[in-house]
């Protein structure tokens, strides 16, 4: 791997946009011509106009901007602009006024921060030929306290307009600094590649052991140098990157050729030596952007669907995570444990389940192992809510696979209650309901969590899924919880239901005053879906079934679920683990939609004007024909009566 080559641009910009800024008179538009023209200019306006370096002065060929500043108070407005458009950041001083070195670290740093112009910064000291040299000066001694309080900068360098050092390295590193930043491939503070780098590798390199025996032979580490650089390795320099790595780290070549931690070592040491172009090469040939994420060109396209069309994986996909599932269950126990599911990962960014809303979602065993019925529900739960991260995540670990062809489209689920089937394979369930009325527990027990002695209020949407066994099919159900005080900010958005496949309204059935709120919950709820257009099967669950019910309670939630014309109440105790069928029950009801669908008051009211003025259309269109056909009979009449005269 002898490097060579660099990366093509940064993403598709057309050009680095590199900005001066620094104190006045630190020679920041001196530096600027003498890099345009080659020359020193005896004369020099007090700010530049823009100014583009020739294409082939740096080897990436990529253009340079170069945006000259004032400091002067009168154009702050002008420099603050400047500087957030900035792809990189020159901060001058001039070496021989000590307080304009000291102004970086109490202003131009600072500053940059409180603006959070988040871009590579190049500190560079100008008129390098006007210091003193009886003084001696270490610039690394110098900026070294000042480099390791403010981590953005990326290098520094002193230079002389007048005497022609070191100007066009000023300038090749401010754009190096763009097109390969140091910052998201290596911790400088303990000198190691950074996590996200190591698992791009990673996954680099699994995709060139082609016969996955865990080393990179002669002929595949050969291939790998000419995808990524064009140029295949002679016999004896693939003789010499292996001696390289064997003198530093014996582990890093085996008998069947280079490991992944020598392939590791290897980029360490480019990116130590300065030679980060080596290793952005090869990570943008294999698809990464700057963040050291799977670029856009390498995803599906947006996906187009209506608000009430969900996104699903297909069987082919569901087919490779079964056997994903296997491969990295190493001790064979049907589940993933910690560790197992950590190996998944490790070639994608970050696992992407150990935050909310995907952790603790799915049901895991005793030991907190996923079964393979949790970890399809995972990635069931993360294809409804962002399918576009989860076919990411699915390349990530191995799928080969056309991306678009690893999701699909539902059918619209306004079509569904038209048709009064559905075919959809995961269900999402919106779980309503007033404080303490069992929403939680409902959840907990759905995935297999143990019955909670405390009750926790919940602040924020949870899911729960898995999968419910209908006898023959599987479907996958989503449970959504929605916070009491979440449902008025829900439903002000007129697709608040859209993604809702049936609603859920959970009432303590030993309170009267949790039963009234639960209902008109669901009147709230079955009027907002009457009048947007996204009706929803409802049903009602009397929760805590093990408590005597309050007086009424079972004539109220009768009469209500007979007023608007859906099934009756559901009795459980999660305490008892008496769920009468509730899961399949949902299930059964998101499968038939038309059945469950509540009526209120104010849409029989809304039915029966439509039927009246639909009823009064028919007549006034009746009346218009038939005088229409009056008028034709009276003109043939006419025209009979005018011949025969």
């Amino acid at each position: 791997m002898a490097g060579g080559g660099s990366a093509a641009g940064k993403g598709n910009a057309p050009s680095v946009r590199i900005v001066v800024a620094g104190d006045a008179k630190t020679g920041k538009s001196s530096l600027i011509l003498t890099a345009a023209t080659d020359s020193y200019p005896p004369n020099v306006p007090p700010v530049l106009p823009p100014t583009r370096l020739p294409d082939d002065i740096y080897p990436d060929r990529v253009p340079v901007t170069i945006i000259d500043t004032s400091s002067s108070p009168e154009n702050r407005g002008k420099l603050v602009e400047e500087l957030k458009r900035a792809d990189a950041v020159v901060l001058t001083y001039a070496c021989d006024k000590p307080a304009t070195l000291d102004r970086l670290s109490t202003f131009w740093l600072p500053e940059l921060r409180r603006l959070e112009v988040r871009v590579p910064v190049i500190v560079v000291g100008c008129m390098l030929d006007k210091r003193d040299e009886q003084i001696p000066v270490s610039l690394e001694q110098v900026m070294s306290p000042i480099m390791q309080q403010f981590r953005e900068i990326e290098t520094c360098i002193e230079c002389s307009a007048y005497r022609h050092i070191q100007i066009p390295e000023v300038f090749y590193y401010a754009q190096k600094a763009v097109l390969h930043p140091t910052a998201p491939l290596f911790d400088q503070e303990a000198q190691t590649l950074k996590p996200r780098c190591v698992r791009a590798l990673k996954r680099i390199f699994i995709l060139c052991d082609l016969d996955r025996d865990g080393a990179l032979s002669d002929a595949e580490l050969n291939d790998f140098q000419v995808k990524c650089f064009n140029a295949p390795l002679q016999p004896s320099e693939i003789v010499g990157v292996k001696r390289v790595v064997q003198d530093k780290l014996p582990d890093g070549v085996n008998e069947r050729g280079l490991t992944l931690t020598g392939f590791l070592f290897l980029h360490a040491l480019f990116i130590e030596k300065g030679r980060l172009e080596t290793t952005w090469t090869v990570l943008r040939k294999f698809g990464y952007n700057n963040e050291i994420r799977l670029s856009e060109d390498q995803l599906p396209t947006p996906i187009k669907k209506q608000p009430d069309q969900s996104v699903e994986l297909t069987n082919e996909v569901l087919d490779f995570l079964r056997r994903i599932f296997h491969t990295f269950d190493i001790d064979s126990d049907e589940a993933l444990r910690s560790n197992e599911l950590d190996d998944l990962f490790s070639t994608a960014p970050e696992n992407p389940w150990s935050e909310a809303p995907y952790k603790d979602a799915a049901e895991k065993d005793a030991l907190g192992g996923l079964s393979l019925d949790g970890f399809l529900s995972e990635w069931a739960l993360m294809t409804l809510l962002d399918p576009i991260y989860s076919v990411e995540n699915l390349i990530y670990i191995g799928y080969a696979g056309e991306p678009s062809s690893a999701i699909r489209v539902t059918r619209r689920r306004r079509l569904d209650r038209k048709k009064q089937q559905s075919d959809r394979n995961v269900y999402q369930c919106f779980v309503f309901g007033p404080k303490e009325a069992g929403k939680s527990a409902i959840l907990n027990s759905f995935i297999g969590r143990p019955f909670p002695e405390e009750y926790e209020s919940t602040t924020a949407d949870q899911y729960g899924v898995n999968i419910v066994d209908l006898g023959g099919t599987k479907k996958t159900l989503v449970l959504r919880e929605i916070p009491e005080d979440g449902v008025k900010k829900l439903l002000s958005s007129k697709d608040a239901l859209a993604d809702c496949d049936i609603a859920i309204f959970v009432h303590d059935s030993s309170r009267e005053t949790s039963w009234k709120r639960a209902a008109d919950l669901l009147v709230d709820v079955a009027s907002h879906g009457e009048a947007t257009g996204h009706e929803v099967p409802c049903l009602i669950v009397a929760a805590k079934d093990d408590l005597d019910p309050y007086l009424t309670e079972i004539q109220d939630s009768t009469r209500v679920s007979q007023d608007l014309g859906i099934e009756a109440p559901i009795p459980i105790s999660t305490k008892l683990g008496d769920f009468s069928n509730l899961f399949r029950r949902i299930v059964n009801a998101a499968e038939h939609p038309h059945l469950s669908i509540p009526e209120t008051e104010a849409g029989r009211s809304r039915k029966q004007y439509h039927r009246l003025i639909n009823r009064s259309l028919m007549f006034v269109s009746v009346g218009a024909a038939v005088a229409v056909v009056g008028l034709a009979a009276y003109r043939v009449y006419a025209a009979r009566k005018n011949a025969s005269s």
